[in-house]
C-alpha cells in the first residue's frame, strides 16, 4: 500500500530529477517503483510495467519529454504509454485498482494541451524544469494523498537531498560502489539507508 510507481525518462538528462523524485517518495516514508528494478530476461517489458501499475497505488507520471531522439528524430512515447496504462487501470480495474490516484507532471502546467489533448481536465502540475519546484510538488501531492501527519516540508526534503548529494561520493567509497554505475538498486537502497540514519541523529 506504500508503493509508488514512477514513470519518468530513465536517461542521464533527466536522472537528476529521476533521483529527486526517488529521494523525496523515500523520505516521505514510501517505496518507489520503476521499471529499472525488474531484470528479468523471461518475460516482456509491457508485462513488468503492467505488474507494477497493479501493485502500486500511487503513482508519479512526468510526460514532459517530447522533444525529438537526436539520432531517430521522434518523440518518445513510453511516458504517455505507462500513464495511460495507470489510468486505464483506475478506470476498469477493481475496486482497489479504482482508488488509484497519480501526479502528472509537466514542464509548464498547460502545454499538455499541444501534444496530448485527450487528457484535458486532467490536474496537471508544472515543475519548469526545476528540481526544487519537482520536489514541492511530489511532496505536496503525496501530503495530499495519505492519511497520516504532515510530511517534512518541501525546504526541509531539499535540504535533506543536498546533504545526501554532498556525501554520495563517500557512501560509494564506503560500499565499495562507483558513483557514475550506480544501478537503480543501489541508488534506492543508499537513499533509504541515509534516511533511516539522517532520522536516527
Amino acid at each position: 500500500p506504500t508503493s509508488v510507481f514512477i514513470n519518468c525518462p530513465f536517461d542521464d538528462d533527466y536522472r537528476p530529477y529521476f533521483r529527486a523524485i526517488v529521494f523525496t517518495v523515500v523520505r516521505c516514508g514510501l517505496t518507489p517503483r520503476c521499471a529499472l528494478e525488474v531484470i528479468d530476461g523471461g518475460s516482456t517489458r509491457i508485462s513488468k510495467i503492467e505488474k507494477l501499475i497493479e501493485d502500486c497505488p500511487l503513482g508519479i507520471h512526468d510526460i514532459s519529454r517530447t522533444q525529438l531522439d537526436p539520432i531517430n528524430l521522434l518523440p518518445r512515447f513510453n511516458m504517455p504509454l505507462e500513464l495511460g496504462l495507470f489510468l486505464g487501470a483506475k478506470r476498469y480495474g477493481d475496486a482497489k485498482q479504482k482508488r488509484k490516484k497519480c501526479l502528472v507532471l509537466d514542464t509548464e502546467r498547460f502545454r499538455f494541451q499541444r501534444f496530448m489533448s485527450d487528457i484535458a481536465g486532467q490536474d496537471i502540475e508544472g515543475h519548469g524544469g526545476d528540481i526544487n519546484e519537482l520536489v514541492a510538488k511530489v511532496r505536496a501531492f503525496l501530503n495530499s494523498t495519505l492519511k497520516t501527519e504532515p510530511l517534512p516540508s518541501a525546504a526541509t526534503i531539499r535540504n535533506e537531498y543536498e546533504g545526501f548529494n554532498s556525501n554520495l561520493p563517500d557512501i560509494c567509497v564506503r560500499l565499495k560502489l562507483r558513483t557514475d554505475e550506480l544501478e537503480y538498486k543501489d541508488f534506492t537502497w543508499m537513499v533509504a539507508d541515509y534516511v533511516t540514519v539522517t532520522d536516527a541523529t
